[in-house]
């Protein structure tokens, strides 16, 4: 029996005169996807993607790929009918046994798209209701409190039968917003926000600071293991590793102690928007919650983003630690980002970080570094990772 997965697209269809754009770039992205599992054709019609195995390929293998791109929000493994009631009724009842089988109650929910065929889309509805409840007597129709749903499609070219629908990302597809700089730590926060920006159309590339020997190498390979889990849903992702252990020790050496974390921000900022130009990224992605730690204060965003000449986008601004490690864990990285490796965040903490820091005393203290000597070592040093 012929099967298809039904991809649906879910805010693709308000997008207008770009839909087409959007849908270009993600039958792109799923025919690139997908080559790792096999031979699939894909095409979308009707604001639905169509799926199709080739070649003897598995389609099972190609439903996780397909729930991790970005612009579709459901996912439904169908067997392929003829526009025939009777075919219908007759292969929705094989396709369909083991999920029919392990439940009590039911509905048929049909669409015909297909005008001229002879049945309305209730009477479809009806008759495969109907056929499937003598196929399986124990089998209760409901149309409001039911175990499993149903549904058929009639189509232009093929009817289409099945019944799960599994969640898909959401979203728009990768690229169709442009490119974003994440800045990527080892923690919690920060895939979670690159995961969140790429969700909406930013293709990612990520810059981690590296204090060895202050942090250890299982701390850099940790965020890139983190990176590799994010490309899994981002697509290929460079990471610039930016040596930064010369600039925290004259930090530490020439300013005061309790402006060492806002100094640090800022130099983070100055570097990786540089990293994004040479990129061609238009805009920084960093996990900042506002008032989850000193350095996220409304006073030390502001003067932190004082230093960056780029947008900076934070998509975790307004949520609590229990709604981003929700996130961390169905994304599948949180067991990655609580490993007991700290990133260079964690070097030279002050005692009594400057909660309410004010611009001209930061840059004051700033004036005892050579800045942009600075930056263009820390520069010279990149070392670029694509996973």
């Amino acid at each position: 029996m012929d099967q298809v997965l039904l991809l649906k697209c879910g805010e693709l269809v308000l997008k207008g005169l770009n839909r087409g754009k959007f849908e270009d770039k993600l039958c792109a992205t799923l025919r690139h996807r997908l080559k790792k599992v096999g031979d699939f054709h894909v095409k979308s019609c009707q604001s639905t993607v169509y799926v199709t195995p080739e070649n003897g390929s598995d389609i099972e293998k190609a439903v996780p790929v397909c729930q991790k791109v970005f612009g579709i929000v459901a996912v439904c493994r169908a067997a392929v009918c003829d526009k025939d009631i009777d075919d219908i009724c007759e292969k929705g009842g094989v396709f369909l046994k083991d999920a029919l089988c392990g439940v009590k109650s039911f509905r048929v929910k049909c669409k015909r798209t297909d005008k001229k065929f002879p049945l309305t889309s209730p009477e479809i509805a009806a008759t495969v209701g109907g056929y499937l409840q003598d196929a399986y007597p124990h089998l209760k129709p409901d149309m409001e409190n039911f175990d499993l749903c149903v549904e058929v499609d009639v189509r232009e070219e093929h009817a289409y039968i099945g019944a799960e629908r599994l969640p898909g990302a959401g979203g728009v597809p990768v690229g169709t917003s442009g490119r974003g700089m994440l800045l990527l730590s080892g923690g919690i926060d920060s895939p979670v926000a690159g995961f969140m920006m790429a969700k909406r159309g930013l293709d990612l590339s990520a810059v981690h600071f590296f204090s060895y020997p202050y942090t250890s190498k299982e701390a850099k390979q940790k965020v890139l293991d983190l990176a590799a889990i994010l490309s899994g849903w981002n697509g290929p992702l460079t990471v610039s590793v930016v040596p930064f252990t010369h600039i925290q020790t004259e930090i530490r050496e020439k300013c005061a102690e309790d402006y060492f974390t806002v100094i640090m921000r800022r130099f983070m900022m100055r570097i990786a928007g540089k990293v994004a130009s040479i990129q061609n990224c238009g805009c920084l992605i960093t996990g900042e919650s506002l008032g989850q730690v000193a350095s996220q204060t409304l006073e030390a965003i502001t003067v932190t983003n004082e230093a960056s000449s780029l947008p900076v986008f934070r998509p975790l601004i307004g949520m609590d630690k229990e709604e981003i490690v929700r996130i961390s864990r169905r994304i599948g990285a949180f067991e990655t980002s609580i490993l007991p490796y700290e990133d260079c965040c964690t070097v030279f903490t002050p005692r009594h970080p400057q909660t309410k820091p004010r611009l001209e005393n930061v840059q004051r203290q700033e004036a005892r570094l050579d800045v942009d000597a600075l930056v263009e070592e820390a520069m010279q040093g990149v070392e670029r990772i694509t996973l």
